[in-house]
Formats: C-alpha cells, sequence, structure tokens
C-alpha cells in the first residue's frame, strides 16, 4: 500500500476505462493546490491531487526533504526522494485497479518537485505512464536510473518560467536535448514569469492533454 492521501475528480461524463491524469505538487504545498485546474481540464479525465508523505506542518507537505548547509550549501535528499518514486509507482498502480482506468492513457502532471519525479518515475518505471507533463521543472540526473530502458516511449509536456528564482531556466533547457537524444516525444514552451503556471502555459498543456486523448 502506497498510503498517499489524494483527492478525486470523476469524469464529468461517465465512460467506462477512462484516461487517468496524476496530480503531483511542489515543495511545501499540498494535494489541494494543483487539484484547483481539475474542474477546466478535459471532462473524460479521471482526476486524481496526491498529498506528499513527508508533513512540514501548517498543511505543507514535501515529497522529500530540501537541506541547507554550510558545506554542500542546498542539497536533496535522494534517498527520500527515491522512496517517495516507489510510493508513487504503487499509489498509481492501486489507482489503476480500483477506478478500472485505461491503462494506455495514464498521465502524470507534476509542478516543482512533483516534476522532477515525475521526469524520474517515468524512466525507473517505463510502463508506468504513457504522459508526463513536467511544469516548472527538470530533469535531475542523479535520480535517473544506471541504465535507461529502451522500452520508454512515454510523451512529454515541459514548460518553465523564464524568471524562475526557484528553479533557473537553465536547469530546464537541457531537458529538451535530453529527452532529444533518447528519442522520446516532447514538446518544450518558455513563459514570462516565474515559478508558477501563467494562463497561456495553462491552455497550452490543456491542448496538449485534448490531443493525447484522442
Amino acid at each position: 500500500m502506497s498510503e498517499l492521501h489524494y483527492l478525486v475528480r470523476e469524469p464529468k461524463t461517465p465512460i467506462k476505462n477512462p484516461p487517468l491524469l496524476i496530480l503531483l505538487h511542489g515543495y511545501g504545498s499540498n494535494e489541494e493546490d494543483l487539484f484547483s485546474f481539475a474542474e477546466e481540464l478535459p471532462e473524460y479525465f479521471l482526476i486524481i491531487s496526491a498529498q506528499a508523505p513527508y508533513s512540514m506542518g501548517f498543511g505543507a507537505y514535501a515529497w522529500y526533504a530540501i537541506n541547507l548547509d554550510d558545506v554542500k550549501g542546498k542539497f536533496s535528499d535522494l534517498k527520500q526522494a527515491k522512496e517517495s518514486i516507489d510510493k508513487i509507482a504503487v499509489f498509481i498502480d492501486e489507482i489503476k485497479s480500483k477506478y478500472n482506468t485505461n491503462p494506455d492513457k495514464t498521465f502524470l502532471l507534476g509542478f516543482s518537485q512533483g516534476a522532477i519525479l515525475s521526469y524520474s518515475l517515468s524512466f525507473f518505471y517505463p510502463s508506468k505512464i504513457q504522459y508526463v507533463l513536467a511544469l516548472s521543472g527538470y530533469i535531475n540526473t542523479e535520480l535517473l536510473p544506471e541504465k535507461i530502458s529502451d522500452k520508454t516511449t512515454t510523451s512529454y509536456y515541459c514548460s518553465h518560467g523564464t524568471v524562475d528564482q526557484v528553479l533557473p531556466v537553465e536547469w530546464a533547457r537541457k531537458s529538451k536535448p535530453f529527452l532529444d537524444n533518447l528519442g522520446l516525444e516532447n514538446v518544450y514552451s518558455e513563459y514570462p514569469v516565474g515559478h508558477g503556471v501563467a494562463p497561456q502555459n495553462f491552455y497550452s498543456l490543456k491542448s496538449w492533454l485534448e490531443t493525447k486523448l484522442k
């Protein structure tokens, strides 16, 4: 059992084996954050917004700790991160089984820390999901398997703010050449915002989702 708490938006139009969209929030947020998107997303989706397992207090949660010290500076707890990837993988299987979703239409949308883990999960578990939407995140090469499976066929939607002061846009810009080099379908776009999702960004990702449902 993954034991992750989550919110649900059932498909607005009843459908057998609905496509599944799982939302992974960022560091210091919670499952209600991205869920605010849900009502505006395609009606056929079963939308699940998961809460990260590590409480920071006052309604804030993290998928893994980000620590500061005088020697290492700012660094991520990669052990915790990998544990969360494994928990999310189990969670995906539980949701698929419980709601009898379409096994060929599983989408993972992550923001910031959630985006970093979405990228990583697609390489550790290449058969679990078909689509990743990585918003304001980047590919952390320390959170990848030693060998990337040639069975990976995930499609990626990647976006970032050009004035992001939390995760520099330069980190995000490395995602497209990385994915291109692996021969994986991807789109990458930038918007003149900070660490957030601009309205144009939302309309763009919504359009991408709609094309992938056809």
